[in-house]
């Protein structure tokens, strides 16, 4: 029997890959233990139990960005964390440490080097985060979900995908989402989310060119997200929801998509062959365009500025694109030549060498 600790944590970016593992690893070999590793504040707290798994806590440690008391206390909290862990390590007998970024990742990555526990890492961004960051240097396998991502010893493995998106059989669903949606099967549909929140940009331009769009003679599903300040343009075609608990439907009836682009809606646009327009999150660190580059680069998606995606931009671009079917398609092949739907095998295969001693050693090389 083994015994897996997960690691990761506080956003569903970090949530979601480490849940795809968590079944896989769960299906596979139900007499092995998964243990989750997160804190009592982040999105784990509610996903990782509901699931039927146990999540251990730790405190929400951040590395101070700025000198004040909090980056005062911060060493003395942060070798506690590690302490902790440590402690879970040993008492729960666990093997390998299996980390997807976050808060909680780097405490985990320290105390199973110094106890001489393999460490798997998988980073959904292309642009890494300062936990992968450190863990990967001394890590016995790194997955990544983009190639050229900056990462040492990086193996593109792709998104662990959730098993409703992994298993979508588009075709075949398409006729149900239909129904749910109240749409009609056979007209195209262009899907346009900009995820849970909303995307203000996206929500703005779609509605102020909801007519253009209808009249190119497809359909708009617009997920306009929980605090959406549009109203519905109530046209026939435009089916406009503020939330959809069924994505897997959505995304079978999606011939075209306009959306951000983090980490898992990239993935798993591109898993499922569906071409994209991408307008990435203008705040941060630009890791949005870097997610994107991949299936951009394939040709199976347009990237446009935030600030550059207007009614202008769809009169000029994606209404001439909605009229060429043909590209559509072609975009579509190009779009799923760059995606995985086996990334949760990939990296737990990962997971097994490092386990097996079949991945390079790097325990005490950092």
């Amino acid at each position: 029997m083994t015994v897996h600790l997960l690691a990761g944590g506080g956003t569903a970016g970090h949530v979601n890959p480490l849940l795809a593992v968590a079944d896989r690893l769960r299906e596979r070999n139900p007499d092995d233990t998964v243990l989750v590793l997160g804190t009592a504040e982040g999105l784990e707290a509610r996903l990782v139990p509901a699931r039927g798994y146990e999540l251990l806590t730790i405190p929400k440690v951040p590395f101070p960005r700025r000198p004040n008391r909090a980056a005062l206390a911060f060493p003395g909290r942060f070798r506690a964390s590690v302490a902790d862990v440590r402690a879970i390590v040993d008492d729960r007998g666990v093997d390998v440490v299996v980390g997807f970024g976050g808060y909680v990742s780097t405490p985990a990555y320290l105390a199973a080097r110094r106890l001489r526990i393999p460490v798997v890492i998988h980073e959904a961004n292309a642009k890494p985060g300062l936990a992968n960051r450190l863990g990967a240097r001394w890590a016995s396998a790194v997955g990544v979900a983009f190639r050229g991502t900056p990462l040492p010893g990086a193996v593109p493995v792709g998104m662990p995908l959730r098993r409703e998106i992994e298993a979508l059989d588009r075709g075949a669903r398409r006729a149900e989402a239909a129904e749910f949606f109240d749409l009609d099967a056979g007209r195209p549909v262009l899907l346009a989310t900009g995820g849970s929140l909303g995307a203000r940009r996206i929500n703005a331009t779609m509605v102020a060119s909801a007519e253009a769009l209808v009249g190119a003679g497809w359909q708009v599903l617009h997920i306009t997200g929980a605090n959406s300040e549009v109203s519905d343009p109530g046209l026939p075609g435009y089916r406009m929801v503020p939330y959809v608990d069924r994505m897997d439907l959505a995304l079978a009836i999606a011939d075209l998509a306009v959306s951000r682009a983090g980490a898992a809606t990239v993935s798993e646009l591109a898993a499922l062959g569906i071409p994209a327009v991408y307008v990435p999150y203008p705040v941060g660190n630009g890791e949005q365009r870097f997610n994107a580059a991949d299936v951009v680069e394939a040709g199976g998606g347009i990237l446009v500025d935030d600030a550059a995606f207007l009614p202008a931009w769809i009169r000029a671009e994606l209404v001439p694109l909605l009229a060429d079917r043909g590209r559509v398609a072609a975009m579509a092949d190009a779009a799923a030549s760059a995606g995985h739907r086996d990334g949760t095998d990939r990296m737990i295969a990962l997971i097994d060498a490092a386990l097996g001693g079949g991945v390079r050693d790097r325990a005490h090389n950092a």
